[in-house]
């Protein structure tokens, strides 16, 4: 899944920064087996953006945290997911915590359930530099005055003392890329940053991920069930589905030709100023299918309308529609010739 920088004899591969195949995350319940990762494979390059979008439940967030090694107790994981060539999987646990805040870091959904609430903003951004760095305090301090002005907290010096309850929602939520960033990571996982705040903190918020991710030339992977909010802050956008990535490609790509009808799906039921005042959405009929007993075939299949028999039987198999671009879908949307020509010819 290497990526190639040349073409022909004697191509050179660059190995991509995190790895992920036949990933699978099944959660025990007292109903049963969760299937909520069931066979998802991708790579991510040095210095990509790709957001991974899809309804609430499809299981993005609990993929992000089997990359990490954050399952709950029940939770187990197989597959591989190698990151620099190293597999993670079946690393002991203090392994896995050296590589936490150094190497890959995670900004989550509600800051106030993720930073301490009685422990000082100073305390939780130094902890870690003092810890995987080694600074002192004082240069920890300094170091995370200048995290804290590059996130766009006003007045860091008094903010250092501060303590979340004393902070808005969108402070709170810089204070945690703040927190993510300070171990300059390789890899930066943002689970649905912007849940719970207002339109334009949302757009700040976003923005600050997206100019941090450039200017550092870090890896990101941007989770969101919006996918205007991933468009124009990412390279490469990959979409689930119950558990399973239905397609990838560039973000221009998936925003212009969508091939998986799910996808399609999605942006039709997506508000655009486009839409007539007083018109009405074109909803998604049906809900995701259990994760408990995933049907077999297509998961998508119930819900679509160009299903045939076929879907209901066979699981399909991520191929690619065009370059750069895969689907899982035995009966992807078909693309106008010249709109492929033209995709075909931007590689984008």
């Amino acid at each position: 899944m290497s990526r190639t920088l040349n073409e022909g004899p004697g191509t050179m591969h660059t190995p991509p920064l995190l790895e992920v195949t036949s990933l699978r995350a099944y959660l025990s319940s007292r109903r049963g087996v969760v299937k909520a990762v069931d066979d998802v494979s991708f790579a991510l390059d040095h210095g990509e953006a790709m957001g991974l979008v899809g309804e609430s439940g499809s299981g993005k967030s609990i993929m992000s945290r089997a990359i990490m090694g954050l399952l709950p107790r029940r939770g187990d994981r197989t597959g591989s997911v190698r990151f620099k060539g190293r597999e993670l999987i079946g690393l002991p646990r203090k392994a896995i915590s050296e590589i936490w805040g150094p190497q890959i870091s995670m900004v989550f959904q509600d800051p106030s359930r993720s930073l301490n609430p009685v422990v000082t903003v100073e305390r939780q951004l130094t902890e870690g530099m003092r810890k995987h760095l080694g600074l002192g305090r004082s240069a920890a301090r300094t170091r995370a005055l200048e995290l804290l002005g590059e996130v766009g907290i006003p007045d860091p010096e008094r903010r250092l003392r501060s303590y979340p309850h004393e902070m808005s929602g969108g402070m709170c939520q810089r204070v945690m890329i703040a927190v993510a960033l300070a171990c300059e990571p390789e890899l930066l996982i943002a689970d649905e940053p912007t849940t719970a705040l207002d339109v334009t903190v949302q757009r700040q918020i976003l923005d600050l991920l997206r100019r941090v991710q450039r200017d550092r030339n870090m890896s990101m992977i941007l989770i969101s069930h919006n996918l205007p909010l991933v468009a124009g802050r990412t390279d490469r956008i990959a979409v689930m589905y119950a558990g399973r990535l239905a397609e990838t490609g560039t973000t221009r790509q998936v925003f212009e030709t969508p091939r998986h009808r799910y996808t399609q799906a999605l942006l039709a039921a997506t508000p655009t100023i486009a839409h007539e005042r007083h018109s009405l959405f074109q909803l998604i009929p049906g809900s995701l299918p259990s994760a408990l007993q995933p049907p077999p075939g297509c998961r998508f299949a119930a819900r679509c309308a160009h299903a045939s028999g076929a879907c209901h039987e066979l699981s399909p198999e991520m191929v690619a529609v065009a370059d750069g671009q895969l689907v899982a879908c035995a009966n992807p949307v078909t693309v106008p010739s010249s709109t492929k020509a033209k995709g075909d010819h931007d590689g984008r």
